[in-house]
């Protein structure tokens, strides 16, 4: 039955070996945005929890923001955004895998839920971004880090389920490494947040 679930383990693994590599494009596909913009998204992103992780997915996004901080912090928003749905997918693949357990089959459930939420939350922490013009602008921009805290909380959420011993290795490991991207990207998001 090891075997079995080790078997069938290898095409998910490769798939996170794939969202992970897509989450982090290389900075060089950024450098038709122009040193200025490429230097602005760089010294932006040495304030954040994981700088390289920070540099190498907003890199492509340099000539969108130009020099500009909120923009920055949309594009890092809209990163973890579709970091927390492509994980979504590839955890919720884990449910069709042979050799899972009833008892994996919740916690993977249970997860999927919470990385559904952290995805609605990354959204509504866009959408507050997006108000900063209006009159309430630190109501605004204190609901952002709310919402991109609760985002992370919930994905920390998801391998709580998974911390229990009855839980294959292999499952545990990779919905670790999905969380931990999803994580990652949204600390980045709310540290530029933080640092408006």
């Amino acid at each position: 039955m090891e075997a079995s679930t080790s078997k069938n383990l290898i095409f998910p693994l490769l798939v996170i070996v794939l969202f992970i590599s897509q989450t982090q494009p290389l900075a060089t596909a950024a450098k038709s945005s122009g040193p200025a913009y490429t230097n602005f998204v760089k010294t932006k992103c040495n304030i954040t929890t994981y700088p390289s992780l920070c540099q190498k997915t907003l890199m492509p996004y340099a000539s969108y923001v130009q020099s500009n901080s909120t923009k920055l912090c949309i594009a890092g928003l809209n990163v973890a955004t579709k970091g927390a749905r492509d994980a979504s997918v590839i955890v919720s693949n884990l449910t069709k895998q042979k050799g899972i357990s009833r008892y994996e089959a919740d916690a993977i459930k249970d997860c999927i839920e919470d990385v559904k939420d952290s995805v609605y939350e990354l959204k509504l922490a866009v959408e507050a971004m997006g108000h900063l013009g209006d009159k309430d602008k630190e109501f605004q921009l204190s609901n952002a880090k709310t919402y991109a805290s609760a985002a992370i909380t919930d994905a920390d959420s998801c391998t709580d389920g998974f911390s229990d011993r009855k839980v294959n290795l292999k499952v545990k490991d990779m919905v670790d490494r999905c969380m931990s991207v999803v994580i990652r990207l949204s600390s980045n998001a709310l540290s530029l947040i933080n640092h408006l």
